[in-house]
């Protein structure tokens, strides 16, 4: 059976993407991260069996880092737009716009490249109603849906802070659900966040996009 695979992205515009990383990263190779963060997780999820890939996007791509080099990968998957005002919001309408009928969804983010098929199809696979996938920084890098309606849980909830994972996991219990919990990561919000997922998954264009720092 399929699943929908859903990335939520943005544009990694020079001076909008990942200015975290500023410094000791200028805005363009801080931009270049966050594009090939993205390109390394859209490579992973297009090699996860029985998955279909949508991502959901905003932005410009025609001004971003490795703009044209996205959009030729993008054409393999199904791309929606972010609708909705504030990310919450935003999550619940593309767990609405994503998938087909019947479909369960795995959401992931473009800040995890060291993501790899066997550990998205595991995520996606399991026998509980929803999974959800911590964040080293107290977020969660993951969220995983049996029935994607059951993502209007996430309305409300504040996304971006310290507790955003345990807050997450409340809002999902408190309609019902038991979420299985996934394998902790670290997502890339500083350089010191960078340098760690880099020598985890050493191979990948983040890796390199990495290393032009100094």
């Amino acid at each position: 059976m399929t699943f929908c695979l859903l990335i939520v992205a943005k544009a990694p515009v020079p001076g909008f993407a990942k200015t975290r990383l500023c410094p000791p990263a200028t805005p363009e190779q801080a931009a270049e991260i966050a594009a090939a963060s993205l390109l390394d997780t859209l490579d992973a999820a297009l090699r996860t069996p029985d998955a279909r890939v949508v991502v959901a996007m905003t932005g410009d791509l025609g001004k971003a880092a490795r703009g044209a080099e996205i959009a030729a990968v993008l054409r393999k998957t199904d791309v929606i737009p972010q609708r909705g005002e504030g990310f919450d919001i935003r999550l619940v309408n593309a767990h609405t716009d994503a998938p087909r009928p019947g479909e369960p969804v795995l959401q992931i983010g473009m800040d995890t490249p060291q993501v790899t098929p066997a550990l998205l199809a595991d995520a996606a696979n399991g026998p509980d109603d929803s999974v959800l996938g911590p964040a080293e920084d107290g977020g969660w890098w993951a969220l995983g849906l049996k029935d994607p309606s059951h993502a209007k849980a996430l309305a409300g909830v504040p996304m971006s802070r310290d507790d955003t994972g345990r807050q997450t996991l409340r809002a999902l219990t408190d309609i019902g659900l038991c979420p299985g919990s996934l394998p902790t990561l670290s997502d890339v919000d500083t350089i010191a966040d960078a340098r760690r997922v880099a020598e985890v998954a050493p191979h990948g264009r983040f890796a390199r996009a990495v290393a032009e720092v100094r």
